[in-house]
């Protein structure tokens, strides 16, 4: 168990806490329990690669613990009408054709080593300033208009683009296309 492993860990435990901050609304809580996980995220990263503390382990709990948050922190947003509904079931629906993709590869035999593209990565990054701007707006009684709605058209393109992207990649790896190649490559 790595100090890395560690703080991925806690940022687990801290999704709970986040989704019954917002319940609850006690949006500065909720607020700083997303911070925290963001700054955790950053820190583990920084050990893991600067005093080579990389694991197995962590290359599947540390974005399983930032999709878990975002997708929880998402998902509540949408119910509490902060969100639109378009853009969270685009955005669960992603994650679960991710998934299933994974799951029907490797069931098949032919199992898919994914990795983040880029549009995903651009993805993942406007969906958490999104995420960070609603809490942030909540919790200080803001607007920062036109901010909130840009990001949410930008969120739902990449989201859509990003979905696009790995359902060629996929494809083209379970038709035999580029054999030994992976998603991302």
């Amino acid at each position: 168990m790595t100090i890395p492993n560690l703080i991925t860990i806690m940022r687990l435990v801290l999704v709970p806490a986040v989704v019954l901050a917002m319940l609850d609304m006690r949006w500065d809580w909720a607020f700083a329990g997303f911070l925290v996980a963001g700054i955790s995220d950053g820190v583990d990263g920084f050990i893991a690669r600067h005093f080579n503390q990389h694991s197995r382990l962590g290359a599947y709990l540390d974005p399983m613990a930032d999709k878990l948050l975002l997708v929880s922190v998402f998902v509540v947003m949408g119910f509490i009408g902060e969100l639109p509904l378009w853009l969270v079931v685009t955005m669960v629906s992603r994650d679960a054709l991710i998934v299933c993709a994974v799951l029907l590869s490797t069931v098949m035999s032919h199992p898919v080593e994914m990795k983040p593209l880029f549009v995903s990565k651009a993805n993942t990054a406007i969906q958490i300033a999104l995420a960070a701007v609603v809490l942030g707006e909540l919790a200080f009684g803001i607007r920062l208009d036109p901010l909130r709605p840009a990001l949410i058209i930008l969120s739902g393109v990449l989201t859509v683009a990003s979905a696009a992207a790995y359902l060629v990649a996929w494809l083209r790896h379970m038709s035999g296309y580029g054999e030994g190649s992976t998603p991302g490559n």
